[in-house]
């Protein structure tokens, strides 16, 4: 481990908090210590109140908040004088813990304080930090690891068994310290959970919990459990896009919806996946129990997914009779897949979700590898794993959630995305949730989207057959397959007389704006028609199609032929729930294609300015990129379900197309 502290940076801090939001920044750095909001820190500080009353304030984590990129207001201020009466009471049902945290908030529309809250109140010292690191997890998740964690750390640190997070462990906690610390202790570790550091000062917190993570991860190199050996597990070379969007349409249909699944084939995951004993050592349960929300308690093994719900169905039942309360039980859809040939698969309801499920079981692979190392990795029971899982607090944030996004869980395919019409379809789409592949010859389509997750922007020569495979097959390891096709990549070369119109640049214009469309509808097929609730096409038309211009042929032509082929899809395509349609714009002057040199001259030409030029039309109205991008978007929703086959001018009215 290293200690990131910077004096320099620490010293801009004027406050207690803002010392807290700095070293909490640093643990959220550093992924072997948390992951996607894990972990929480506090700081106890005085302060008065309107009545000029002093009160001691416990500001601690807000739920929602990310270690990473914490800020001031992610922290809670809540009353220490009654958080201290709470942990003194005998009982506290969850509903009544989460109400009494509530009413003790000092600040309006402060987010929801950690559910750990009373836990930070009752150890004695100002500065509370805690993760889930993976060394100290490595350890504690093995048959001996209380043993070795008294080994590791002595005195120093209180060990407490795994108790489930809330009132209970904050009692727990708070009994322990009374019986058991020392003025050497300064930390705690909960068997199968995390490890907690205290200090008077944010760096002493911070550096203490540093420095006790960097002798577990001495102690497992000590014990040849640090370094992992990664089997050479060669990649299949074969294409493997219809079998991973496939196992996403029956991972979908399980799930009750639309998901997100994204396929890692690199080394560590082909490795584990393939192990001799991976029966054994992933179907006992994830690293620490907060896991289970995201990757659900074991991963899938191969894809036999029936098997899987029915398993998941039956782990329900069992421990769902001796409940306290009635639970509703979650789709029995896996979030985890461990697969010979792909690898690691990790399904979510959206891009951001699959990639959190992902890192979560990456660090798990690494704690189960090192604690076999040490004897052989121990997870908690499946009853305990099923407390937390199905915990009243989390069955109520699912009845408090809102509706998906409408493409929730869904994946489009634009090209020509990386400008103009294709990226206000991009833009549409991610709006409503949907993870989009973009594809141009433009090499900045790689980030014209920006760095999300839910976004893969890849280089491509539609008019290659080999680049669109190799496209398609990213696409589908990226997100899984693919809902909806937007089909956008043109080119409009400069007018041209038939009498002069030569034979190559004919060519190069049926290439790309019809030859490539064929490609990709060809090659997309067999995705969309595995979509449970059917794929969608969309194709860029013109208005050249029915009301062309001289000077045009090549273009006019191409879109012609390319509205007839989309034609012919709704025709032959409709009976695999597909649908196909198509939208003519018309003067979409935002694109790359209309400079302010090109824009001018051709507005002098019909003796107009510019902006009565771009409102040459019916309505008197602008057509821009966004709004075809919109009207793209609400294409493939629900409004137009029942359309196929359409042809949809977007040009403000145009008198030779009426």
């Amino acid at each position: 481990m290293k200690n990131l502290w910077d004096p320099i940076e620490a010293n801009k801090c004027q406050s207690d908090l803002e010392q807290r939001v700095y070293s909490s920044r640093l643990l959220g750095r550093d992924a072997t210590l948390v992951l996607h909001g894990g972990g929480n820190t506090s700081v106890k500080v005085r302060e008065r109140n309107v009545l000029g009353e002093e009160e001691e304030i416990l500001y601690v984590k807000g739920s929602g908040w990310d270690l990473e990129t914490i800020q001031v207001e992610g922290f809670v201020p809540v009353r220490m004088a009654h958080l201290l009466k709470l942990a003194k009471v005998d009982a506290l049902s969850d509903p009544q813990m989460v109400n009494e945290l509530a009413s003790q908030v000092t600040r309006a529309g402060a987010p929801a304080p950690s559910v750990e809250t009373i836990l930070h109140a009752v150890l004695p010292h100002k500065f509370v930090d805690h993760t889930h690191a993976d060394a100290v997890l490595a350890i504690t998740n093995t048959a001996s690891g209380e043993a070795r964690i008294r080994e590791i750390y002595g005195a120093e640190v209180l060990i407490l068994p795994y108790v489930m997070p809330g009132f209970d462990l904050a009692k727990a906690c708070a009994r322990e310290f009374e019986t058991k610390a020392k003025p050497s202790t300064i930390g705690m570790v909960l068997m199968n959970h995390g490890i907690f550091s205290f200090g008077a000062t944010a760096e002493e917190s911070y550096g203490r919990m540093i420095a006790l993570v960097d002798r577990a991860e001495k102690y497992l190199k000590q014990r040849n459990a640090w370094d992992l050996t990664i089997a050479d597990t060669p990649v299949a070379e074969k294409p493997a896009r219809l079998e991973i969007a496939t196992l996403r349409r029956d991972v979908a249909l399980t799930a009750g919806s639309a998901v997100v699944m994204s396929t890692y084939s690199d080394p560590q995951s082909l490795a584990f996946a393939r192990a001799a004993d991976v029966r054994d050592v992933s179907q006992q349960g994830p690293a620490t129990p907060d896991h289970v929300l995201r990757t659900k308690r074991l991963p899938m093994l191969g894809r036999n997914i029936q098997a899987y719900a029915e398993a998941y169905r039956e782990y329900f039942s069992r421990n769902a009779a001796s409940a306290k309360e009635p639970k509703t039980m979650l789709d029995p859809a896996p979030r985890v897949i461990l697969d010979i040939e792909f690898g690691l698969c990790c399904v979510g309801p959206s891009a951001k979700e699959a990639g959190i499920a992902r890192d979560l079981y990456s660090h798990t692979i690494d704690v189960i590898s090192r604690a076999e190392a040490l004897g052989g990795y121990r997870a908690l029971s499946e009853k305990e794993l099923f407390e937390f899982e199905y915990w009243d607090l989390e069955q109520a944030k699912l009845r408090r959630a809102g509706m998906r996004p409408v493409f929730g869980g869904e994946i489009a395919l634009v090209t020509g995305a990386a400008s103009g019409i294709g990226r206000a379809c991009v833009e549409a789409l991610l709006r409503r949730g949907a993870a989009v592949v973009g594809l141009d010859i433009d090499p900045n389509i790689a980030t014209c989207a920006g760095s999300r997750p839910d976004y893969l922007g890849l280089h491509c020569d539609v008019t290659s057959e080999g680049a669109v495979a190799n496209a398609l097959e990213a696409g589908v390891r990226a997100y899984g397959g693919l809902d909806m096709l937007i089909l956008n990549a043109g080119v409009f070369p400069a007018g041209t007389p038939i009498e002069k119109l030569s034979t190559e640049e004919w060519r190069n214009v049926l290439s790309v704006n019809l030859d490539a469309n064929l490609t990709l509808m060809r090659e997309c097929y067999p995705l969309l028609k595995l979509v449970p609730t059917g794929g969608r096409v969309v194709v860029i038309g013109s208005k050249n199609v029915v009301a062309p211009g001289p000077g045009a042929a090549a273009y006019s032509a191409s879109k012609a032929a390319l509205t007839q082929l989309a034609r012919v899809a709704a025709l032959e395509w409709g009976g695999a729930g597909i649908r196909v349609n198509t939208l003519h714009p018309n003067a979409v002057f935002d694109t790359g294609l209309w400079t302010e040199e090109v824009l001018k001259a051709r507005a002098e030409s019909y003796g107009l300015s510019i902006e009565a030029y771009k409102r040459n039309n019916v309505l008197k109205t602008e057509v821009r990129s966004m709004d075809v991008g919109e009207l793209v978007a609400e294409l493939c929703g629900p409004t137009f379900a029942k359309t196929t086959g359409a042809q949809i001018p977007i040009d403000g009215g145009n008198d030779r197309v009426i």
